[in-house]
C-alpha cells in the first residue's frame, strides 16, 4: 500500500508559537503594526519551524499554522458573501454543539463569527499563499509531501443552523448553500494541484461531535434530525473532492476539541459515524485522536476498508508529559488486531501497513496553544518518529 503520504510519523498540522510572533501578533489585533510588519516575523517563524520538523523526521511539512488565528482559517474568511460579525447573539449559536454549549455555559454574552449574507463565491484563493511560501523554503523533493491543512465544509452551517446564511439569497435551500460551498472547495483544489500542492488535511471536529451522546440529545429535542444532517455534509465532503486527481492525498482529522489548557468539548467513541466515514467519505486517511479513554475504543476501526489509512492520535498534545514507547507499540499492535478482523479480513501485516501515528491534535489549535513548550513539541513529535522506526522498517 502506498503510504506516502501520509507518512508512519505524522503531525495534525499546528504547532507552537514563538513568543516573539505572539508579541507581534497582538501588537497587530491591537492596531500598533501593520499585516506588513507581521510578515517577516511570521515567515521567520515558519523557517525555524520548518527546519524543526526537517531535523526531528517530521516528512509532512507544514508551516504549522502560524499565519492563523484559529485552525478554520482561511476558507470562510475569503469567501465573498461571507460577513464577520464581532457580536453575534449567542441565541444564533446552536445550543447542542459541544463547544458553543461550553462557551454559553461559561457565560459568554456574545461572540464573533462568521455568518452567510450574501451569495458565495470564491474570489480569491484560500491557501495558495501559504504553500507557495512553504515551496519558497524547501527542496524539490519535498513540494508534494507539504501539507496544507484547511477548514470544514460545515463549520459555520453547524455551528449557526437556520442562522447560518441568508434565507432570501439561498430561499431556505441547505443543498443550494452547499452546492456554492462546495464550488468553491473545489475551485481551491485544482489551484493547489496546478501550483504543486498533493497533501491536504480537513480539520473537522464537527463529525467527531456526531459521536457525542450530549449533541445528539441536544439535536433531538430541538428537532433536528441528526442522521440526516451527517449524511448530508458526508455529501458535502464528496461535492468538495469532486474532480480531485488521483494523487492528490486528502485526509480528514477528527477530535473533539483541543481549546487553551487542553479544553476539549466532548466524548465519545467513533462507533455510531465509523461505517460511514471510512466508507462513504472519499477521503484518503483519517487522522483519529485516541491518546484517551474520551475517544473510546478501537472497535470502530473494524470498519477501515483496504483501500484507506488512518493515523492514530496517540500521543497527546495536551500536555508535556511523554509517553511510554513500549506502551505505544502495544495499542499500535492492538489496533492493527482490530483491523485485521473487521469487516473485510485480513492479516495483522496488511492492517499495520494501513497504521501511521501523529500527536492526537495540534499543538495550539488556537493561536495561543496548550500548556507545552517548544521544547515539548519537538520531544512530543521526536517520540512519534521513534516509535513509527521501531514499528516499521519504512518510517
Amino acid at each position: 500500500m502506498h503510504l506516502n503520504p501520509p507518512f508512519r510519523a505524522e503531525h495534525i498540522g499546528s504547532l507552537k508559537r514563538p513568543a516573539a510572533l505572539l508579541q507581534k501578533r497582538k501588537e497587530l489585533d491591537d492596531g500598533v503594526i501593520t499585516a506588513e510588519e507581521l510578515l517577516p516575523v511570521e515567515n521567520k517563524a515558519i523557517d525555524n519551524i520548518v527546519k524543526m520538523q526537517q531535523e526531528v523526521g517530521i516528512k509532512s511539512i507544514t508551516d504549522g499554522e502560524f499565519r492563523r488565528h484559529m485552525f478554520y482559517d482561511g476558507v470562510f474568511d475569503n469567501l465573498e458573501g461571507m460577513t464577520y460579525l464581532p457580536d453575534v447573539p449567542l441565541h444564533m449559536f446552536m445550543s447542542y454543539v459541544p463547544d458553543t454549549a461550553a462557551f454559553k455555559h461559561h457565560s459568554f454574552k456574545k461572540a464573533a463569527s462568521y455568518i452567510c449574507e450574501g451569495k458565495l463565491r470564491r474570489t480569491k484563493p484560500f491557501y495558495k499563499s501559504q504553500f507557495e511560501y512553504l515551496k519558497s523554503i524547501t527542496s524539490p523533493e519535498e513540494h508534494g509531501d507539504i501539507k496544507i491543512t484547511v477548514c470544514a465544509p460545515e463549520w459555520f452551517h453547524l455551528r449557526h443552523g437556520p442562522y447560518a446564511y441568508n434565507k432570501e439569497v439561498y430561499k431556505n435551500d441547505v443543498e443550494e448553500y452547499f452546492d456554492d460551498v462546495a464550488k468553491a472547495y473545489q475551485e481551491e483544489i485544482q489551484e493547489l494541484y496546478a501550483i504543486g500542492c498533493r497533501n491536504i488535511q480537513f480539520d473537522d471536529p464537527l463529525l467527531a461531535y456526531f459521536c457525542a451522546e450530549s449533541m445528539i440529545e441536544g439535536m433531538i429535542e430541538q428537532g433536528v434530525d441528526h442522521a440526516k444532517l451527517l449524511d448530508l455534509y458526508i455529501k458535502v465532503y464528496n461535492q468538495c473532492l469532486e474532480g480531485k486527481p488521483d494523487d492528490f492525498n486528502v485526509g480528514v482529522h477528527l477530535c473533539r476539541g483541543n481549546f487553551r489548557d487542553g479544553l476539549h468539548f466532548s466524548e465519545g467513541g467513533y462507533d455510531r459515524i465509523a461505517a460511514k466515514l471510512f466508507n462513504e467519505i472519499k477521503a484518503d486517511c483519517y487522522y483519529l485522536e485516541y491518546d484517551t479513554e474520551r475517544a473510546g475504543t478501537f472497535e470502530p476501526l473494524r470498519h477501515l476498508p483496504r483501500d484507506k489509512s488512518v493515523v492514530l492520535g496517540l500521543i497527546t498534545s495536551k500536555f508535556p508529559q511523554l509517553e511510554d514507547v513500549e506502551e505505544l507499540k502495544q495499542r499500535i499492535n492492538a489496533a492493527a488486531e482490530t483491523i485485521a478482523s473487521g469487516v473485510e479480513p485480513r492479516s495483522k501485516e496488511e492492517a499495520l501497513n494501513q497504521i501511521c501515528i501523529s500527536p492526537q491534535c495540534g499543538f495550539a489549535s488556537h493561536a495561543d496553544g496548550n500548556p507545552v513548550t517548544e521544547a515539548d513539541v519537538v520531544k512530543k513529535l521526536s517520540l512519534v518518529v521513534k516509535t513509527a522506526k521501531e514499528i516499521w522498517s519504512d518510517a
